[in-house]
This record gives structure tokens, C-alpha cells and sequence, in this order.
């Protein structure tokens, strides 16, 4: 279960409102680097974990929780830069209300469908998406999409910092940048508390290498740890790059390169759909017909 506290979890002022500042406060919460899309994939993740992970359950809930109060954080930054806006938008719908929301940068589903407040959408008016969540109930792979999820996090955060001289703004951003911070070492620090690179890489680790070595030509053309170049040229651009020689990362392999991959397919031969399915003319089909409308027209020249 939860509890609420009234209070915000960080103090969120705002000197002089800025309605375009807002709508881009928006992606912040409902875009794809924002605080609902970590907020669902902690908690989501956190439930798909066996009781006997409860440690890691247990984190994933807490920093679930906090994202959650950096919604209401960011929501309550929405309104306060709306503050006062209402007057200037009924002023400019006079004129052309469309025309005047897209010059001023506003968002007027602020005004139309929120009654300026913030909304779960992102800063075109996008509804969030669920699509942008990852749980896939692999603790190593989640660590590894937390770690993207808050360095484009914090990457949006930093650009929305440099993008304002209000300092209330620049004050809370400040606060959300450091626990972007905090987060990209705690999701790296679970991977080496998991034991590391060496130990947790492939993922999923509980297939063995030598499953995928059964496959035709992966020992001979070292397709472990092979970087294919798939140009038609020699590539030497990649010399002495780090992933196409030395040691592999997981400690299991030697990395190569394969200049100009040929491919180890033929040419697929797909069944032809069944009549019903309404398909596309066939080629033979439209020989037929163009044949039937050479006749056809021969035929009436004759006669």
C-alpha cells in the first residue's frame, strides 16, 4: 500500500510564469524520458520479482515512490507556470486562438482540456504511453534499461535547466538532476553487487555458451564475438577499436571483426497465400491478363 503526504517532496516556486516553459515541463512527465515512464517501470519491476529478491523489491518500491513525488513536483511546476496565463489566452483566442497558441509556444490543451494544470502527456500533448515501460522480469536486463532511463532522464532535465533563468525553475531542476545522479550509480551499483560484467553478461547468463555454438559456423567464423561490417568494401575503419579486437567485456571470448559479411541465408521462398486472403495480383496473374487484353484487342482489329 501507499501513504500520502501533502507536502511536496522538494520546494517547487516559480518567479515569473512562463506558459511555454510549461508545455515543455510536460515532456518531463509524460514524454519518454519523463517521471511517469520510471516511476511505472520501478514499480513494475519491483512486482515482478520472487520474495526471494525482497531486498531488491523492496528498492525498486522506494525509488518507484520518489518518482512518483517528482510527478507532483513537475505537475505542480506545470500550474504555477500557467498561473495567469487564462486572460492572455482569452485575449489572443479573440484573434485566432490556433494561430496564436502555436506562435506562443503554449500548449492549448493546457487551456482546453486541463484548465491550465498539467496533464499525462508529453510536450506535444502526446498521451503517455506504457509502451515506453521495461520490466521484463530479468533484474540484470532492468538495471541495464534504468540506467538508460535516467541518463536520458537527466539529459532532459539538464537541457530544460539550460532552457530557463527562472530560479525557482533552475532550483528544482537542480534537485532532479542530483537524483538522476544518485540513481544511474544505484541501478550500476546493483549490476556489480550481481557480480559484475563478467558474471552477469550474456544476459539471460542461464543459457550456456555452449548452446549457441551448436550453430552452424558460429566456432569457425567466431560469431560470438565477431563484428560483422556489412559493406561491400573493406572496412579499416575499426582498427584496433575495442570491440573488434582484445578480450570480450564478459571475459569468455576474443573480439574479431568480419569485413564484408557475406550472408549464410539463400534467397527465401515463401508459400503462396491461399485465394481467400484477397491477395495482391500475382505476377503469372497479370501476364494472363495482359496476354487475354492483346488477344482481345487482335481479335476485335479482325473483325
Amino acid at each position: 500500500m501507499f501513504y500520502n503526504d501533502l507536502r511536496l517532496q522538494y520546494p517547487v516556486k516559480v518567479d515569473t510564469p512562463n506558459p511555454t516553459f510549461a508545455r515543455y515541463l510536460q515532456q518531463a512527465i509524460g514524454g519518454i524520458e519523463g517521471e511517469i515512464r520510471v516511476m511505472m517501470q520501478y514499480f513494475f519491476q519491483a512486482w515482478n520479482l520472487p520474495p526471494s529478491m525482497h531486498k531488491y523489491r523492496d528498492m525498486l518500491q522506494q525509488t518507484g515512490a520518489e518518482e512518483l513525488g517528482h510527478v507532483e513536483m513537475l505537475a505542480t511546476a506545470v500550474a504555477l507556470n500557467l498561473e495567469g496565463a487564462s486572460t492572455d489566452l482569452k485575449d489572443e483566442a479573440a484573434q485566432d486562438p490556433a494561430v496564436a497558441a502555436a506562435l506562443g509556444g503554449q500548449l492549448p490543451r493546457h487551456f482546453l482540456s486541463a484548465g491550465l494544470g498539467a496533464m499525462p502527456v508529453n510536450s506535444h500533448g502526446e498521451p503517455f504511453t506504457a509502451a515506453h515501460v521495461v520490466a521484463s522480469g530479468n533484474l540484470a536486463a532492468d538495471m541495464y534499461a534504468n540506467v538508460m532511463a535516467e541518463s536520458t532522464g537527466r539529459t532532459l532535465a539538464a537541457r530544460l535547466y539550460q532552457m530557463t533563468d527562472d530560479p525557482g525553475m533552475q532550483d528544482m531542476l537542480r534537485y532532479l538532476l542530483a537524483r538522476d545522479t544518485m540513481h544511474q550509480n544505484q541501478w550500476l551499483a546493483v549490476i556489480e553487487e550481481l557480480g559484475g560484467v563478467e558474471a552477469l553478461h550474456p544476459i539471460p547468463a542461464s543459457i550456456p555458451l555452449q548452446e549457441e555454438r551448436k550453430a552452424p559456423h558460429v566456432d569457425e567464423m567466431n560469431l560470438q564475438y565477431a563484428f560483422m561490417a556489412t559493406g561491400t568494401e573493406p572496412h579499416d575503419g575499426f582498427d584496433g577499436a575495442r570491440f573488434t579486437s582484445g578480450p570480450s567485456v564478459d571475459g569468455k571470448g576474443e573480439f574479431s571483426m568480419i569485413d564484408k559479411m557475406e550472408p549464410l541465408g539463400d534467397v527465401p521462398e515463401l508459400p503462396e497465400p491461399p485465394p481467400s486472403t484477397f491477395d495482391a495480383p500475382r505476377p503469372q496473374d497479370v501476364a494472363k491478363s495482359g496476354l487475354a487484353k492483346v488477344a482481345q484487342k487482335a481479335k476485335d482489329a479482325l473483325s
